[in-house]
């Protein structure tokens, strides 16, 4: 690696200085690892290897390199290494990020929760060229008309079957049961012809082939009537994803697409949104959009976030908050600070969670996908079987018969009729797509047909206590210190280092600190031990935050805290600073619905439990008043996946439910994982197979309801079509159906 900095060319980055930026820019990414000796950079998300987009959004970002020796980072171009680059060595002390050599690799991450690694999932990028990959949008291969396409062939079969059927059997009849097939056939026709183009066989053409088989010894009711439940079902999950598709496009087109910064000397500019980037500053003015997720810098204003969360009421902001792209800004004129890129928004996060979910489907569906192509191979061969058996061994005709005696033919094509799995092929599909847009009206996100059954078999539902009993906005009700007299150092320490974290805590005194205009020290040697607090050098002085036990860890007398534990509810954080001591207390009010919730899940036979790294008095305080069945509490990260897993152990199917992106390894350990609402994290909404949009905790009954409900449907389906299938296929062996007789399939 080349050992000076400026010596490097544009486009010639030091790749560990774009490693740890990238790690506090994209809260999905937990680490890179850059293989030397493979000529390969490694990117680890948290649970989900099939997540695609932090690989675009990263990858992106690093410019693309030549092939050969490269004359800047020599890493780039596959020598040196990256223990003996200058560069390295001011990686450690970068916040929140540690760098880890080998002679051959170089691993940066971040420095979280101890068993995270656990739960990453690598995917690997070769070296020295990285070409981004543009996320194509449903809108840009989809046509929003074709579902009314088939819906019209679909009736046309219909009415000229009726018709067809009335006039009977008048050559007129005839001739409208020949416009039904042709009408109901040919949108399935091109769909077939499509799938053989990629040497697919489903049960499309099998149920062509059993139309075309009715209709040839004369049963052209039978095949009007295939035809038209075939055509149908098409067109109807045609329009349910067509819904989808106007869901994600009033979405993308509600999007703002251009902002107004403001330089370092104010001075206005009107850029595209796409070129927003974390930390610029930006000014909204009443009537508009907020154009990407930003924190409030001046001003006070109301948010209308409806399109996101689904609050009707306004959503009030001071400075300090946080503002999500796509939301209206009704009264004030106020300036934002980009948080994030317009790729990343809690909008963009949506319309992808949207989209994907309607890509992934349920394993019994799966099922049907898998055994379409055995399935309709193995029904033609028995078809051709029978037929050569009921001609050559039993003797009867092979083409012509009489009502007495059937052909062989006439047989062969009956039991291709009664064999063709109609009500079993359309069963499945309608009731999760119906399960997933009844729960879309409701806000709630079914991550695919997967998630519809998943939730269907859990018994245990394990919630996180921050954010999801409670409404996760915690409120500063006091700053104390020991001795007094001191509570704005208190403030302006605990200012500095929270700000650098993202637990919920941390973040209400980072908002607090900046609603009181607080100035920010600078932090040194900056340090996070997951689930008990921080410590950093501040000004020379070494300072620890978190809890009292961790904080308090070196007090010489603890006497003065002796007496200043807090009532149960309430959070404390704790401040030391050499002979100087405080606490910042916090309050987190109870979700107005989560008491009826926990009662309403009890009674529908769930065993409710809360995970919370609170202390036990708080604990209990929540497990009275909410009246959970367990709890356990003082819980670190890598303890909610230790309960969690014992759980599962004992045999328990479990739904956690959390938002935050401690609860991100429960999440992907639980059977089913749960998220809250837009405002989540992305690594908790990574994880999550149902998200909650309007953060109400009720909606999780809804949507266990909903997805038994629907399982309920698709086992009645399953069994009533195959027992069905099983009886009219061996009648038919038998020769005791004749499709005169208005036997449908």
């Amino acid at each position: 690696m080349a050992s000076d900095a400026k010596s490097s060319p544009a486009g010639a980055p030091c790749l560990l200085q774009w490693a740890a930026r990238e790690l506090e820019q994209e809260p999905n990414l937990e680490a890179v690892k850059v293989d030397r000796s493979a000529g390969a950079v490694s990117l680890a998300t948290l649970g989900d290897a099939t997540r695609g987009t932090v690989a675009d959004r990263v990858m992106h970002r690093l410019p693309p390199v030549e092939d050969g020796p490269h004359p800047g980072c020599a890493l780039l171009g596959g020598a040196a290494d990256c223990g003996a680059c200058p560069h390295a060595a001011d990686l450690p002390g970068h916040p929140r990020v540690r760098v880890e050599h080998t002679p051959n690799s170089t691993l940066i991450s971040r420095i979280t929760c101890p068993t995270a690694p656990t739960f990453w999932k690598w995917r690997e990028h070769p070296l020295p060229r990285f070409v981004p990959r543009e996320v194509r949008l449903p809108e840009d291969d989809h046509d929003s008309n074709e579902w009314k396409h088939q819906l019209v062939a679909a009736l046309a079969c219909g009415l000229c079957a009726l018709a067809g059927w009335a006039l009977s059997p008048h050559p007129a009849g005839q001739g409208l049961f020949l416009l039904a097939v042709l009408a109901g056939a040919w949108f399935p026709s091109i769909e077939t012809w499509e799938r053989l183009r990629e040497r697919k066989l489903d049960i499309h053409l099998l149920m062509l082939a059993v139309a075309a088989g009715a209709a040839s010894i004369g049963a052209w009711a039978e095949s009007a009537a295939l035809l038209f439940l075939f055509s149908l079902s098409g067109a109807l999950e045609h329009y349910a994803m067509d819904r989808t598709h106007r869901e994600i496009r009033s979405l993308t087109h509600r999007a703002p697409k251009e902002a107004v910064i403001l330089d370092a000397q104010g001075q206005e500019q009107r850029i595209a949104v796409d070129a927003l980037a974390p930390g610029m500053r930006a000014l909204v003015r009443p009537g508009e959009l907020f154009p990407v997720d930003a924190e409030l810098l001046t001003g006070a204003t109301a948010a209308d976030e409806s399109a996101l969360t689904g609050e009707s009421a306004p959503v009030e902001k001071q400075r300090g908050d946080q503002v999500l792209a796509g939301t209206l800004n009704l009264w004030g004129a106020v300036e934002v600070q980009v948080l994030r890129a317009a790729s990343q928004s809690s909008l963009q996060r949506i319309i992808h969670l949207i989209y994907e979910s309607q890509k992934l489907r349920a394993p019994s569906q799966r099922f049907t996908d898998r055994f379409g192509t055995g399935y309709t191979l193995g029904i033609l061969a028995l078809t051709l079987v029978m037929f050569l058996v009921w001609w050559l061994a039993a003797g009867r005709n092979p083409w012509v018969g009489t009502a007495a005696a059937p052909s062989a033919f006439y047989l062969a094509m009956t039991l291709l009729v009664v064999a063709s799995p109609c009500a079993l092929v359309l069963s499945i599909p309608s009731a999760i797509l119906a399960a997933i847009a009844h729960g879309a009206r409701r806000g709630i996100l079914f991550r695919g047909g997967s998630a519809v059954e998943r939730l269907a078999e859990i018994d245990t539902v394990a919630m996180d206590k921050t954010g999801t009993l409670t409404t996760g906005e915690l409120r500063v009700e006091a700053v104390h210190s020991y001795p007094p007299g001191h509570e704005n150092t208190i403030l302006q320490h605990a200012f500095s280092l929270e700000r650098l974290s993202s637990h919920p805590l941390a973040r209400a005194i980072t908002r607090f600190g900046k609603q009181h205009a607080i100035d920010p020290l600078p932090v040194q040697q900056f340090q996070s031990a997951t689930g008990l607090g921080l410590e950093a050098t501040i000004e020379g002085r070494p300072i620890r935050l978190g809890r009292r036990e961790f904080a308090l860890a070196h007090q010489a007398d603890p006497a003065p805290t002796s007496h200043a534990t807090p009532h149960p509810g309430v959070s404390e954080v704790w401040v030391h600073l050499g002979d100087l001591s405080g606490r910042i207390l916090l309050r987190d009010d109870l979700r107005a619905q989560a008491r009826e919730t926990v009662r309403q899940l009890r009674a529908d036979g769930l065993h409710t439990l809360a995970l919370t790294g609170d202390t036990e008095a708080t604990g209990r305080l929540l497990q009275s008043e909410v009246e959970l069945d367990e709890l356990h509490a003082g819980l670190k990260p890598e303890d909610k996946v230790a309960t969690i897993r014992q759980l599962t152990a004992a045999g328990r199917r479990v739904a956690m439910v959390g938002d935050g992106v401690n609860d991100a390894p429960a999440l992907a350990v639980a059977h089913v994982g749960v998220a809250m609402g837009a405002r989540g994290s992305d690594a908790a909404l990574e994880q999550a197979d149902v998200v909650l949009m309007h953060d109400r905790l009720e909606n999780f009954r809804v949507a266990h309801q909903l997805s038994r409900r629907a399982t309920r449907i698709i086992r009645q389906n399953l069994v009533i079509s195959l027992g069905t299938l099983v009886v009219l296929a061996l009648l038919a062996l038998s020769g005791r159906i004749p499709l005169t007789q208005g036997v449908l399939g």
